[in-house]
């Protein structure tokens, strides 16, 4: 086989020509819609082409990339000519008018550039109600300019005219939100404006930092039923269709150092009680709510000396409010201690954009009387240091010999017990040692004894901190925490020492 194919080279080699290498680009259109797709593709002629890595073309982010090849014969002037070409195609959605960049291509160990090309931008009647487009989207924000930790509503609307008939659901990706912090509000609403129907997406944005943002765009592929076409079942074919949306221009401006959250807040605080029993918890509740954004706060840690401080996660409720952004941030802390102590003061600094000013919401501090502490057991037992009690009875002599008899009988007896009870543990170590039967086996531990002691060794292990959560829990009275007896053990021993 090889040889025929090198005779049929050797024949053909004469009249066989290979056309030159070169580069080109192309617009599938040189003009679109504001808010659909454009397609530029880059065309190598050669045996080996190697494209240049394009993530933008001009301020327009690539949204899809593919790479083929095609190799092609054709005679002319009873010559055999031979054409391999590869084609780089990139879809991008445009804003505006702009001119595509030259690109560089390596094709066959030589650099070939393609010539610039101009992109017109026609801007589109839809998303506005009574426009001429079948399907649109469109991206608005509530604010273009906000502060580092302010937040801003960005909606994606997808606008379907009545009369379009899809056949697949929509292929929907949503907006790039590079550079901030993103959550997405609730489930979609659907409902009809002019002769549309629309699907309403919102979501909240934080700015991580100072700068300059593009958001955006939103893009979709929208399946719409071919009436021209249908398979063996009588069901109608799909034309797919690439959409975008509109991108937006954020200014992301400095805050005040040492700022904790941007907005308008106010704080509560209450501790459930005073006075506790030695080893008893003790809950303080920390709420803060108002105008802004609170999926990002986290509340500062207690760190207080010889005192156990565990906390649960923060519960966090945003909602959008006549266009406004509210939050609530609820954050419960449980302190265990066995003697009298204080919880430290707390303050976090708002900036409020309305008034731009900084103010101080402050928890205060809260003593904590422990009864039965340690400190008062030592106070009140030390008056009695060095007394023995015992529960024999005195006994009234009858003459000095019978008591000194006594004494010494009580004694010899004493001594003799001694004696004995050193024989007998010498013997049980012998046995435990050498006996497997006989080895002592671990004592057990209660739950409250494994809370107390687990709690000191959280943050030294994911899986203690949940340990310590379902004892916490189950203490507190849940009945639907169920504990591996097995692994609460192991932990346990782990750190019991």
């Amino acid at each position: 086989m090889k040889k025929l194919l090198l005779l049929l080279a050797t024949l053909f080699l004469p009249t066989t020509l290979l056309l030159a290498a070169s580069v080109e680009a192309q617009l599938a259109n040189s003009e679109v819609v504001q808010g659909n797709m454009a397609q530029l593709r880059i065309v190598a002629h050669g045996n080996r082409a190697a494209f240049p890595n394009i993530k933008m073309i001009g301020d327009a982010k690539v949204l899809g990339s593919s790479q083929r090849s095609n190799n092609s014969i054709s005679y002319i002037n009873g010559k055999m000519t031979t054409d391999r070409s590869t084609s780089l195609v990139l879809t991008f959605a445009p804003q505006h008018d702009m001119t595509i960049p030259a690109y560089s291509v390596n094709i066959d160990g030589k650099i070939y550039k393609t010539n610039p090309i101009t992109l017109k931008v026609v801007k589109a009647n839809a998303p506005q109600t009574g426009g001429s487009q079948p399907f649109a989207l469109a991206l608005k924000a509530d604010k273009q300019s906000v502060m580092v930790g302010e937040p801003l509503l960005v909606s994606v609307y997808f606008k379907v005219g009545r009369s379009v008939r899809l056949s697949q659901q929509p292929q929907y990706q949503k907006p790039d939100f590079k550079g901030f912090f993103t959550k997405e509000l609730g489930s979609e609403k659907s409902y009809m404006q002019g002769n549309y129907q629309v699907t309403q997406l919102d979501y909240l944005l934080t700015p991580e930092k100072e700068g300059n943002f593009t958001v955006g765009p939103a893009t979709a592929k929208v399946g719409v039923a071919d009436m021209s076409r249908r398979d063996i079942f009588g069901n109608y074919g799909t034309v797919w269709t690439p959409i975008a949306s509109n991108t937006i221009d954020i200014e992301v401006k400095p805050i005040p150092d040492d700022t904790d959250l941007v907005g308008n807040f106010t704080l509560q605080s209450s501790l459930d009680r005073p006075k506790t029993k030695a080893n008893k918890p003790v809950n303080l509740t920390v709420r803060i709510e108002g105008e802004g954004n609170l999926e990002d706060f986290e509340f500062p840690a207690y760190d207080i000396d010889g005192v156990t401080v565990y906390s649960d996660d923060a519960k966090v409720q945003t909602q959008v409010v006549n266009k406004h952004i509210k939050s609530s941030y609820v954050k419960k802390f449980v302190f265990i201690s066995d003697h009298d102590f204080t919880i430290p003061s707390k303050t976090i600094s708002v900036y409020d954009t309305k008034t731009k000013e900084v103010k101080q919401l402050h928890v205060p501090s809260y003593k904590v009387e422990v009864a039965g502490n340690k400190a008062a057991v030592v106070s009140q037992s030390s008056p009695a240091a060095g007394i023995v009690q015992t529960d024999i009875k005195p006994v009234t002599p009858k003459g000095q010999d019978n008591a000194g008899s006594k004494a010494k009988s009580v004694q010899t007896v004493a001594w003799w017990m001694i004696a004995v009870s050193f024989v007998l543990g010498m013997l049980v170590m012998y046995l435990t040692k050498f006996l497997p039967a006989f080895k002592r086996k671990p004592s057990p531990f209660k739950e409250e004894e494994a809370l107390k002691l687990l709690y000191g060794h959280m943050s030294e292990d994911k899986a203690v901190e949940e340990m310590v959560r379902k004892l916490y829990a189950k203490k507190s009275g849940d009945k639907s925490v169920q504990i591996d007896k097995k692994e609460l053990k192991a932990m346990v021993e782990c750190f019991r020492g």
